[in-house]
């Protein structure tokens, strides 16, 4: 039962990630802005870790539970567990979304998208493969690296979710145009599995950078700035 407990609250809080941060996008992107959007993704995140941090630790994302599991912060059991959650929770968020979406007469999935996330053509701001790239591994290292410094314990009590949020905020505000922002590869997995074609081709990258940034930001943590005798 503490499994299923842990698990249901990462499919819960990938569910609110991804609904309330690609909702934004999708139904209210054309008043609220990339600001909005990366309010909406910033927020969200921080509610969440109040939520179901004290339950599962608000991963969230398959990379920070890649991360914490190379960290050796999380059973390797756990870890798929949660991984499976997470990419479930992501996809019904997506198919809320889209069935909210729907509602609006002049909404087509095909012209307007369900925020998922892509390079080149696909990029909002049309940047190339190599820039996504680089910038979702940088990203993400900078997220996770965060996430294990807020949560590490010499960190000041209770504002975990406030340096969380905040970061998750800034990244996007700074590459919504890039990529449309993933470090999350559930979160683009959800919108790619209903939009499918370029979106389903160019999810490899959003899910093999998010991973490798999220592995050397474990790798930097645990060998630079770890405080001595943490687990």
């Amino acid at each position: 039962m503490e499994g299923m407990k842990k698990y249901s609250a990462e499919l819960f809080g990938t569910f609110v990630l991804v609904f309330i941060g690609t909702g934004a996008a999708v139904i209210a992107g054309a008043n609220v802005g990339y600001l909005g959007i990366a309010v909406a993704f910033g927020l969200a995140i921080m509610a969440m870790v109040y939520t179901i941090g004290p339950i599962s630790g608000c991963h969230i994302n398959p990379a920070v539970t890649i991360s914490m599991l190379a960290a050796g912060k999380i059973p390797s059991r756990d870890a798929l567990f949660y991984i499976i959650a997470q990419c479930i929770g992501a996809i019904i968020a997506s198919a809320f979304v889209l069935m909210i979406a729907s509602g609006n007469a002049g909404f087509s999935i095909a012209a307007n998208g369900l925020g998922q996330n892509g390079y080149g053509d696909a990029s909002p701001g049309h940047y190339s493969m190599g820039a996504g790239l680089f910038f979702e591994i940088v990203m993400t290292f900078i997220f996770i690296l965060v996430i294990f410094a807020v949560t590490s314990k010499n960190a000041e009590k209770g504002f975990a979710g406030v340096g969380i949020g905040i970061t998750l905020l800034f990244i996007h505000d700074v590459g919504i145009a890039v990529t449309g922002v993933s470090v999350n590869p559930a979160r683009s997995l959800g919108p790619a599995v209903f939009v499918g074609g370029t979106a389903l081709a160019q999810l490899w990258m959003f899910i093999v950078a998010p991973i490798i940034g999220g592995l050397i930001a474990a790798a930097v943590w645990k060998h630079l700035f770890e405080p001595s005798g943490a687990a």
